[in-house]
């Protein structure tokens, strides 16, 4: 198992290409189910979690091909096609490592009428319970058992017949389990209160390509007509806005001054205005993003919340950013609840944060000192590697598999900008 050693102190300056979306690629790759014609995603992220949803996609008698891929490359092109569908369950050795699976649910039931898939697993971040996926589903027309650690899902007479659901809490995977299954149902669909994540736009984007029929696409309500069939598509996958927002803290925390090329301004702006509110210049526009700061960061008061709030896959990232920050500073994580468990870790290189239930209070330090940390979920690893970067001496950041689930090549673009970062084989 390999590890990272990172020393601490080198000011990050230069340009760190932005991958495509981990959390869109993964909603989009399961769209290849609703058509019997090839669907092809460019700037698709060479990650461990797209491989392995695409090794799921091959249960169900997808088949994939890489284009032109090169090893020295960020990104792939990637062609799926489901001809047919072989087979309608997702098992437990495949779904159990990855919470994405719960995705093939909806367009699985859309395309073959039935569907038994595994709970899944995914990272340890809290309970992340998908009872909002089945009763959303139930809505419009699917018939649920669950028996033995599995959903089994129906479409009475083999297609669903669409309906009615307001989401009592926005749920984004739900959003786009229900989106999936709707776009072929006999009816029309409305879905209130869904999520409207930057990721839930590229996604209906791309079914409407493949002939889907939405109205509504990045407001809190969705109207859609179900087609009987759905074509295929060539679609560029979003680029990575917590990525970018990772490598933005990054930059900061270092006193650096760095251009994200790719990333897209205007899925940021919470990320954005959190950056300024700390001190750091940033600004950007659709085809970059540039981070200016001087080391001097300054206290504030954040927030989790769904988009347009700020994510809750950049809260580790920010609090680490904070560590250094002149003052107090207060996080509030409303999202999920066991999302701290990066804290223990980050006091190992001299942090000073209180945690009461989902609030956690950061107390600037002086200094960051390099330490043996271990990793505990994709998120808390980048929070570790951003402390890090600013710490005095070596930091060794153990189980980066989880960082491999998230973040494409990530020693090679900080080395891009100046980090004193590598790899090695974990004795």
């Amino acid at each position: 198992m390999d590890k990272l050693i990172i020393r601490g102190g080198n000011r990050l300056s230069g340009t760190i290409p932005i991958s495509g979306a981990k959390n869109s690629a993964l909603t989009l790759i399961p769209c290849a189910l609703l058509t019997d014609e090839p669907v092809t995603l460019r700037n698709l992220p060479r990650l461990a979690d797209i491989d392995g949803f695409q090794h799921l996609m091959t249960q169900f008698g997808v088949s994939h091909s890489i284009a032109g891929a090169r090893p020295e490359d960020f990104g792939r092109v990637v062609t799926l096609q489901a001809t047919r569908i072989t087979n309608s369950t997702a098992p437990y050795d495949l779904v159990r490592k990855m919470r994405a699976s719960i995705l093939v649910l909806g367009p699985l039931l859309a395309r073959a009428g039935e569907a038994t898939v595994s709970l899944p697993g995914g990272c340890a971040i809290g309970n992340r319970p998908i009872d909002l996926h089945l009763k959303a589903l139930e809505a419009i027309g699917a018939e649920i058992e669950l028996a033995q650690g599995y959903v089994r899902a129906s479409a009475p007479g083999g297609r669903l017949a669409g309906g009615d659901y307001d989401f009592p809490v926005v749920s984004v995977g739900a959003t786009e389990n229900a989106v999936m299954a709707a776009v072929k149902a006999s009816g029309t669909s409305r879905l209130t209160n869904v999520a409207r994540e930057p990721e839930i736009v590229d996604l209906c984007n791309l079914l409407c390509a493949m002939g889907a029929e939405i109205e509504g696409i990045g407001s809190s309500d969705l109207t859609i007509h179900g087609v009987e069939r759905l074509n295929g598509a060539t679609y560029k996958v979003m680029p990575d806005r917590i990525e970018a927002g990772s490598y933005a803290c990054a930059a900061a925390i270092t006193g650096g001054s760095v251009t994200l090329e790719g990333a897209k301004a205007s899925d940021m702006a919470a990320t954005m205005h959190a950056l300024r509110n700390i001190g750091v210049e940033v600004e950007g526009d659709e085809k970059r993003v540039r981070v200016e700061a001087n080391g001097q960061l300054k206290a504030t008061n954040l927030s989790t919340a769904p988009y347009p709030g700020l994510a809750t896959d950049m809260q580790a990232q920010f609090m680490s950013l904070l560590c250094k920050a002149d003052g107090t500073s207060v996080l509030k994580e409303t999202i999920f609840e066991n999302r701290y468990m990066h804290v223990p870790e980050l006091s190992r290189m001299g942090a000073h944060i209180e945690t009461t239930g989902r609030t956690a209070v950061v107390h600037g330090v002086d200094e960051l000192n390099g330490a043996e940390v271990m990793a505990t979920d994709l998120r808390a690893s980048m929070s570790l590697i951003i402390a890090a970067l600013a710490a005095t001496g070596e930091t060794q950041v153990r189980r980066v598999y989880h960082l491999d689930r998230g973040y494409e090549r990530l020693e090679e673009k900080l080395q891009l900008v100046g980090a004193d970062i590598e790899r090695v084989g974990d004795d």
